[in-house]
């Protein structure tokens, strides 16, 4: 009988399942599911999360003492307005603010080094100002060595800039006086005439209703408060490099560098021609790079017995052509001898023999050969197994002539149709090579009858003979490449033993099971069955 062939195949029944990772994202991003994703995700967001943080935390630092720096210079503005209207308003029915008085009373009254003072009439003109008083004095920095060809223009140019500042700095501060000159309290940050930031507070001063005059307060600690915020950003900036740094040492330690042993065992395989890559440690991890590193291994060891089992077919086939070119041999050289027509006759039919048999071989090796990449080549879909048996053993019927072993087909008894995944040039080349197999053990005036059942969600085909049945030691023996035993009387070299061995190739690719077993009556073998079993769906 004919056999299996052993050549591994990537799709069979017993081939190693490994877990697959989660699928990227959309667009490309990674996967919440990835346990590197998270790793990566996470350790870039830690420093962007301390950096936004310190600088949530510095800005509500910073607006708070702003704030209060307003709040302080309003209750100051507001008591040092009080005592002006009360100590330097004359007149009546129709007050007014007497300037020297009011300026007395302000140079009198106790103002920081940080902070300015002005009092305005209620035309708006200056009356007093803290800085004149104190002979107080603007200090800003000289601007930068030219050379002697660029002097006229640098200072033009900063002339202008000075003159521009100094007319955004008086038009800010008319503005504010105006507002408080019609009751209103005013309080903003503005720029100075030498550009620095300071928090302003101008309280009318009135006499009942009537405005008398604005008191403007400044406080010039706004750029400290600034400073002192970026000196305070400086650890959440340190922490977030530390951070980064930290995850790009993790990152190259966990991903980088795997992957350089992975392409570097690669490489050794490709260079020293091993059969296999041998990572323990990078298989026991439980994230994508452990799953790289198990398919990997897996898959050299999948090709690894490929080409084990290439290399034991190409034996065996060296082994079974050798047997009828060794007969042609034989038989040539025989018959340059030989001068006797019958005996020549004979030796003519030897030679015939062979040629068949060399040619019987070559085909059957061409199409196990080709089997793999024609399973690879065409995709599994949905078929009626039922329909399928049908059609093949009614061309079994059509073509056989009287006295040849006839085929009959019993379907199932639901009478439906009977549905499996899988290709149908493969399964329909694994019945007729059960069929022919069966007919050629059974005796003159015998039938081959193939049946299908369904039962536990799998389809069940049988193909049955009248035959002497199998050995029971042959059992499986009989799905061996190249294995072939034939009963007395049966012509020698009429099978290549390729034609079970292609079935069982075809069946477990399709993730089912073939055997063989015995029909028995009365205790007595009565022939051999084949039964395939593959999953319905």
């Amino acid at each position: 009988m004919a056999s299996a062939t052993d050549i591994a195949n990537p799709e069979g029944a017993g081939r190693r399942r490994l877990r697959r990772g989660p699928a990227p994202g959309r667009w490309g991003l990674p996967s919440l599911g990835s346990r590197l994703g998270r790793l990566i995700v996470t350790l870039n967001l830690i420093g962007l999360a301390i950096l936004i943080g310190g600088a949530l935390v510095l800005n509500e630092l910073r607006q708070g003492l702003i704030s209060a720096s307003r709040e302080s210079l309003t209750q100051q503005g507001e008591l040092i307005a009080n005592v002006i209207d009360q100590l330097a308003t004359v007149g009546d029915p129709t007050p007014a603010l007497d300037a020297d008085t009011a300026s007395d009373v302000l140079f009198s009254l106790f103002i920081p080094h940080s902070q300015r003072a002005r009092l305005f009439d209620a035309q708006g003109r200056l009356l007093a100002d803290s800085y004149l008083v104190a002979d107080r004095v603007e200090v800003r920095p000289l601007p930068s060595i030219r050379r002697p060809g660029d002097l006229s223009f640098s200072f033009g140019s900063d002339s202008q800039g000075q003159a521009h500042r100094r007319a955004a700095a008086r038009a800010a501060l008319d503005l504010e006086v105006s507002q408080a000159l019609a009751g209103t309290r005013v309080s903003s940050i503005r720029m100075t005439a030498s550009g620095r930031r300071v928090v302003s507070v101008s309280i009318p001063i009135q006499h009942v209703r009537q405005v008398l005059g604005v008191l403007t307060l400044e406080a010039g600690d706004v750029e400290s408060i600034v400073a002192a915020q970026r000196r305070a950003l400086i650890p959440f900036i340190l922490i977030a490099v530390l951070v980064s740094l930290t995850s790009s040492f993790l990152l190259t330690r966990l991903i980088a560098q795997p992957v350089m042993r992975l392409a570097r065992a690669a490489d050794r395989v490709r260079l020293s021609r091993a059969r296999a890559i041998d990572l323990p440690d990078l298989a026991q991890r439980h994230d994508e790079l452990g799953d790289l590193a198990r398919s990997l291994e897996a898959m050299t060891r999948a090709l690894s017995d490929r080409m084990e089992a290439i290399e034991r077919f190409a034996a065996d086939v060296a082994h079974e052509l050798r047997n009828p070119m060794t007969s042609m041999r034989s038989a040539v050289e025989t018959l340059e001898i030989v001068n006797d027509p019958p005996a020549r006759e004979k030796l003519l039919r030897i030679l015939a023999q062979d040629v068949g048999r060399l040619e019987r071989l070559i085909t059957d090796i061409s199409n196990a050969s080709r089997l793999d990449a024609e399973l690879a080549r065409e995709s599994p879909r949905v078929l009626d197994l039922a329909r399928l048996l049908a059609d093949i053993c009614s061309f079994y019927e059509a073509t056989t002539r009287p006295g040849e072993i006839g085929v009959g087909f019993t379907p199932p008894a639901s009478g439906g149709p009977v549905n499996v995944l899988g290709r149908e040039g493969p399964l329909g080349q694994v019945i007729r090579n059960l069929v022919d197999n069966a007919r050629s053990f059974s005796p003159p005036g015998g039938e081959v009858r193939v049946g299908l059942a369904l039962a536990h969600r799998e389809a069940f085909m049988t193909v049955e003979d009248d035959g002497p049945g199998i050995p029971p030691e042959n059992l499986e023996t009989v799905f061996e490449r190249f294995y072939t035993s034939r009963p007395k009387g049966a012509a020698f070299g009429g099978n290549s033993g390729l034609g079970l061995a292609i079935a069982r190739q075809i069946v477990e690719a399709h993730g089912g099971r073939i055997w063989a077993e015995n029909r028995t009556a009365a205790g007595s073998v009565t022939g051999a069955r084949f039964v395939v079993a593959l999953s319905s769906v």
